[in-house]
């Protein structure tokens, strides 16, 4: 395949993608299978070859480490890695008091499945992985170092005898590599694991990236990169490493935190968040303001109201934020979706004259309401009456006016919302006719936005895995869409 997009250098990002040619929006840009696959750091236990979580019950035959069955102890990306290792040097899994605990010990495996794949495959490591930034002198110098040290570097050179295969700087290395580049992948079970590609990751951060991917698990994990908009020939390629929906000090703090560098993207760098204002409050002081940073690229930079002289501090702010999240919070440990429902509505209501109304809390819940409405037990769609199908429609079109800036064009995220709209405009709709409110021609053009929207959801969501829940939709949402079009023909 020709190549989408060349490799360029600078003293600032060091590496990062610049389009060789012009990609419309959904256009594949690569394809990889990982160098690596793994458990993330600090999990529970998990099995080693489907990465279920596990009581620990049952253990591998061989290196007396957790699977779920026999048939996961014969996976390859075990019995071809760790199991030999241990089996080896006689290292079973210790067990802990409590299964459900975070265990150490896996630490070890993915850095380890990494430095066996450097011997397997010696041309790649030179080639792509010996050259990815690893932040060695700055993770040093972090609280996790310590534990690293004795958790991977020493259980492996002392306890797995694996002193004259790798140093204790190569596994530094390793897991410093992995830290900062590695991708989660979802699972169609629902759980994650982490993957390493390094063509993947070649791309440089942006808050607004122009590309998602793919991952496909039954595919040997094979990723497939695109992009979610236009990108013209010699525009910079980038993908994202935090999520979209955070407001920037958060953001920017996760970014400093995990990926050691601290952005400085046109996003970041405007108050306003390109005018979402997803990081803004209310002024309490006057009508109008809006309380934004005097320099969002300053931690500590005083907040300011845009009508008045109110000014606030940063780590008042921090204040507010932590006393939301701990709602937001509470909010997911809910068990019974209609009640988190009533007490999501409740919250918006409750900070409403406190957040901006496109504040990236507001908007979290927003999402979860959209994907609640229309599904919990007495809201589902044949309980909603008109005016929560109205609100359900309302609140689609406040995250779309967000997600259109942050997270524009094809991807999961913004197609799952236009899925969530169509519904409800669909059934206000007939709803109004039958009642006689409106007639045939005018439910015809209803119904012809909705169709408008369910074909842009199904153009984005038809290029995700078919067997992926988000995938799955897109199947679905693509039999609606005809089923939508003749009945349209037939409408007169």
């Amino acid at each position: 395949m020709t190549e989408k997009f060349r490799v360029e250098r600078n003293d600032v990002v060091g590496r990062y993608a610049i389009a060789s040619t012009d990609l419309e929006s959904g256009a594949e840009i690569l394809t990889e299978i990982p160098f690596c696959v793994g458990p993330k750091s600090q999990t529970i236990p998990v099995c080693l070859g489907c990465y279920t979580f596990v009581d620990c019950s049952t253990l591998c035959s061989k290196c007396k480490w957790p699977v779920c069955s026999a048939t996961c102890e014969e996976d390859p990306l075990h019995k071809n890695a760790e199991c030999k290792i241990f089996s080896a040097a006689n290292v079973p899994y210790q067990l802990g008091e409590n299964p459900a605990d975070v265990s150490p010990q896996y630490d070890c495996i993915t850095p380890l499945r990494m430095l066996l794949a450097k011997e397997e495959d010696p041309d790649r490591w030179e080639k792509e992985i010996k050259i990815m930034e690893a932040h060695s002198p700055k993770r040093k110098e972090t609280d996790f170092w310590g534990p690293e040290q004795i958790n991977v570097v020493d259980f492996l050179r002392d306890r797995c005898k694996l002193a004259n295969r790798y140093n204790s700087d190569l596994i530094h290395k390793a897991c410093g590599i992995l830290e900062v580049n590695c991708f989660e992948i979802k699972l169609l079970s629902g759980d994650f694991i982490r993957g390493l590609y390094p063509r993947t990751a070649i791309p440089s951060h942006n808050c607004v990236a122009n590309t998602t991917h793919t991952i496909y698990p039954s595919k040997n994990y094979m990723l497939q990169l695109r992009t979610t908009v236009n990108v013209m020939e010699g525009e910079e390629i980038f993908t994202s490493y935090t999520s979209a929906l955070l407001p920037t000090f958060l953001r920017r703090d996760n970014l400093s935190y995990s990926k050691y560098f601290d952005c400085d993207c046109a996003r970041c760098s405007d108050p306003t968040e390109l005018g979402t204002h997803l990081s803004s409050l209310k002024c309490t002081k006057c009508d109008n303001g809006i309380i934004i940073s005097s320099d969002p690229l300053d931690a500590e930079a005083i907040w300011k109201c845009t009508h008045c002289e109110f000014t606030l501090r940063a780590d008042a702010l921090r204040r507010i934020y932590t006393v939301v999240q701990v709602e937001i919070n509470r909010l997911n440990a809910i068990d019974s979706k209609d009640l988190v429902i009533q007490a999501a509505e409740k919250l918006l209501k409750q900070y409403k004259s406190v957040l901006h109304p496109n504040n990236a809390f507001n908007t979290t819940v927003r999402h979860t309401l959209i994907q609640l409405y229309g599904r919990a037990e007495g809201y589902t769609y044949e309980d909603l009456p008109d005016i929560l199908l109205e609100r359900k429609i309302e609140l689609c079109k406040q995250l779309l006016k967000v997600t259109d800036v942050l997270k524009p064009g094809k991807n999961r995220f913004r197609g799952m919302i236009l899925y969530e709209l169509h519904v409800p405009i669909m059934i206000f709709a007939r709803n109004k006719y039958q009642y006689g409110e409106i007639d045939i021609q005018t439910l015809k053009k209803e119904f012809e936005e909705v169709a408008s929207i369910l074909s842009e959801a199904v153009d984005a969501l038809i290029l995700e895995d078919p067997e992926s829940v988000d995938g799955n939709i897109g199947q679905i949402a693509a039999g609606s869409l005809q089923e939508l079009r003749d009945s349209l023909k037939d409408m007169k």
